[in-house]
């Protein structure tokens, strides 16, 4: 008995964390597809990069031979065999393999009493980077390139030489190859560096975190672990919930089931559990944006109509004359909607406190209803770019007209706006499909590149400048 009490105290702590897991409300999944398309634009940036490496003066004496080096440029970066890849548990792999460097500089060279200048092209052959970025959570919750792991290696150099004394200089080749073929493998790491921690890092900065939806509401985009890294795919946990501007302590708590996402066809896939769309549904209830009275120049003729007829016989009881006279509707939702997503597709149930009054000009208002509404309403997911929508739609039950024509455009006036999802500025899905499953949906889409990364970096170096000032 006491052996098992203590087995018992032993496993609570560990039973504790594990009920306490915070179950994630979106998830994205970014494929061995989706990574084959940022491939060409890695390649086309680290080519940027490389290009712009300044190599030092190099001055030396041998034997009769005096020498200067200078101005060394690169002019040509051959990548002949260049791959992007997962690395599994770490991050990203970038490798170069058998590519070469074309680049040139200027000589100034004494050899006795002569005195020559000129150019020099020269080449680096059987050039090898490899290169991982390793990915994190850092502590604001932003997904980070927290470590680079660089190796690099230049398997030969060689150098021309032009003009007058080009065939006398021959000689000084092997001599200046292997300085220069140091100096210029020195170079390849630390620029790869610079680009991961610090450009590659500025544009992560792009994904929103913690932001603004409108003037009611914001949204929780941030990580809740690293992520998870495989041979297929980066699959990234986000905690994917909405907040009351006014009040961002007041948030629903997640109880949802934890979306699984089996696929790998598409480049990205985009998991939301019914979490996601309550705590946007919450936020708002508690903004108190679903409450609103309805009268005069704002009541649509529809539903006008509506009201007129039928509570035509009451007000007729009450006085007719009241006939005349304004009507209004008054609507409250006294929870939150909910919402239920199946495999049939998505549904968001309301309650509301629906009263209607006649309005008599000068006198108090005369309550002709006041009565309690539940309604359930099919929902439209849609995303365009990278904002996901949400759309009701009304459904021909005539004892809910009232409801739907009052508190559909009500709702659908902040959901259809839509919230942006955590991508990076100047990418944006296309071709979406939606799949529906019991408590989550699943987004499968291809990515598509408005900017470059190089255009994406300079914005956002420009933006936070501006910023400063």
């Amino acid at each position: 008995m006491a052996s098992c009490m203590v087995s018992i105290l032993f496993l609570f702590p560990l039973i504790a964390a594990m009920s306490a897991e915070e179950p994630p409300g979106c998830k994205i999944r970014i494929t061995n597809r989706g990574l084959e398309m940022l491939k060409y634009e890695t390649q086309k940036f680290v080519v940027e990069e490389l290009s712009n490496i300044t190599m030092p003066e190099m001055k030396g004496k041998e034997g009769h031979f005096q020498y200067t080096i200078k101005e060394v440029k690169i002019n040509e970066l051959n990548l002949t065999y260049a791959d992007l890849a997962f690395q599994p548990g770490l991050g990203l792999l970038f490798k170069v393999q058998n590519s070469s460097i074309a680049l040139s500089f200027q000589r100034h060279i004494l050899y006795w009493l002569f005195y020559d200048t000129g150019a020099i092209n020269a080449s680096a052959e059987g050039v090898n980077i490899h290169t991982v970025l390793h990915t994190t959570r850092d502590e604001l919750g932003r997904l980070k390139i927290s470590n680079i792991s660089c190796d690099a290696s230049i398997a030969k150099m060689k150098i021309k030489f032009t003009g007058t004394l080009g065939r006398v200089y021959d000689f000084l080749a092997t001599f200046l190859t292997t300085g220069m073929r140091f100096l210029l493998n020195q170079q390849i790491c630390p620029v790869m560096n610079h680009a991961g921690l610090v450009l590659i890092n500025t544009l992560l900065e792009t994904i929103p975190v913690r932001t603004e939806v409108d003037n009611y509401v914001g949204i929780d985009y941030s990580l809740l672990s690293d992520p998870v890294v495989t041979s297929r795919s980066l699959d990234m946990d986000f905690r994917g919930m909405f907040f009351e501007l006014g009040n961002e302590s007041n948030t629903l708590m997640n109880s949802a089931i934890n979306p699984i996402v089996r696929e790998y066809d598409r480049m990205v896939y985009l998991a939301l559990s019914e979490y996601f769309f309550d705590s946007g549904l919450y936020s708002y209830y508690k903004a108190g944006v679903f409450q609103m009275n309805i009268a005069n120049e704002h009541m649509p003729k529809d539903l006008e109509m509506l009201l007129r007829t039928t509570y035509f016989g009451i007000i007729m009881m009450i006085n007719p004359a009241l006939v005349e006279y304004p009507i209004s509707l008054q609507l409250e939702l006294n929870s939150a909607p909910k919402t239920t997503v199946k495999t049939s597709g998505v549904t968001v149930a309301i309650t509301a406190i629906v009263t209607v009054m006649v309005l008599p000009p000068g006198k108090a208002p005369v309550q002709l209803s006041s009565m309690t509404m539940d309604a359930k309403f099919n929902a439209k997911v849609s995303m365009k770019g990278k904002r996901l929508a949400v759309h009701l739609i009304p459904l021909q039950v005539p004892l809910k007209t009232m409801l739907q024509i009052s508190i559909v455009p009500i709702i659908n006036n902040w959901t259809k706006r839509g919230v942006a999802i955590p991508l990076a500025d100047g990418m944006d899905f296309i071709e979406e499909v939606v799949e529906y499953h019991n408590g989550y949906l699943i987004i499968g889409a291809n990515l598509h590149f408005s900017k470059g990364l190089r255009e994406m970096i300079e914005r956002k170096i420009q933006a936070d400048a501006e910023n400063a000032i």
